[in-house]
């Protein structure tokens, strides 16, 4: 007789579901036409209809299948009711017949936080720079992100007609991630992936002191972890606040179950309990490999701009 899989497998097998969901409904908006754009803060700061439609599908699925787990969105939405169409149930098998880390193998409902992202690069999402979309659903426990799904609606959509839209990049400490293959950027090149549309003197100044060879401007922090991971940067540099726990959680447990690191400017570890702050306000740096390389040579006069 198996044992019935441990929670936190259930739960990596569920958001999986619940991300391809996100995706449909983040692909049958834009294909609909109207975006329903508003403006949070400001005009780099914007909300779709996809971005609010899609936190309740996370958000309501997991919560009725976890009802003890706390789920923090980026979207402030009133508690409506959510139309039965927005729910996922499923889960993907082959997570469920993975051994859990044994480290994880107790955990209770209670102590899981889930922090998403219903659509991370929503300013590119609005001007068409769809492979820089993501939806986000990191998994932390004791403060510490321990299991992400990133899902990329749009990936291969510039190969044509008949390509398979979207994959699901899915991780666990302690096991790894999977969906994607793991490539390194090539030796003794120095390549930065910043920001996009997030950009300011500190940013460049910053990036500068670091003699790059070259730099990649794209939005999305899940978009520029993947870059990470399949090798076209080795740096991702972002000397400002304005990232938040949602933008991190998934894509740092991604990184870290193969080995990568990613901490604020300062090198201090990113804490996920639910009662801590949302704003990563000193910034971010992360590497695949040769963490280190770059830590090393982040400027004081940049250290001393962020305070954590």
């Amino acid at each position: 007789h198996m044992a019935s899989p441990a929670l936190l497998m259930r739960v990596v097998a569920s958001a999986y579901s619940v991300a391809e969901k996100a995706a449909t409904i983040v692909r049958n908006i834009m294909a609909a036409g109207d975006l329903g754009i508003v403006e949070k803060t400001g005009a780099n700061d914007l909300q779709t209809k996809a971005d609010r439609l899609v936190q309740m599908s996370i958000c309501a699925s997991l919560a009725r299948k976890f009802p003890k787990v706390t789920i923090i969105g980026e979207e402030e939405l009133p508690s409506d009711e959510v139309t039965e169409d927005l729910i996922e149930d499923g889960h993907c098998e082959e997570i469920l017949k993975k051994t859990c880390p044994a480290q994880y193998t107790g955990i209770k409902e209670e102590e899981l936080v889930i922090w998403v992202d219903p659509l991370d690069g929503t300013k590119e999402y609005t001007e068409g720079l769809l492979d820089h979309v993501t939806v986000l659903i990191g998994i932390a426990y004791g403060g510490k992100a321990i299991a992400g799904v990133i899902n990329q609606p749009y990936y291969n959509y510039e190969a044509g007609a008949g390509a398979v839209l979207g994959r699901t990049i899915w991780g666990v400490l302690g096991m790894g991630a999977f969906g994607f293959q793991l490539t390194e950027a090539p030796a003794g090149k120095h390549i930065i992936v910043t920001t996009r549309s997030h950009s300011n003197t500190l940013v460049n100044d910053c990036i500068s002191a670091l003699n790059p060879d070259s730099v990649i401007r794209v939005g999305g922090a899940g978009n520029k972890i993947i870059q990470l991971i399949e090798g076209k940067a080795s740096a991702y540099v972002f000397a400002s606040p304005g990232c938040k726990k949602w933008d991190t959680c998934a894509p740092e447990a991604i990184l870290h179950a193969v080995g990568g690191k990613i901490t604020d400017i300062h090198g201090n570890a990113f804490q996920y309990n639910k009662d801590v702050k949302h704003m990563n306000s000193a910034g971010v740096l992360a590497a695949l490999r040769n963490y280190d390389y770059y830590a090393s040579r982040i400027p004081n006069t940049v250290k001393q701009s962020l305070v954590p």
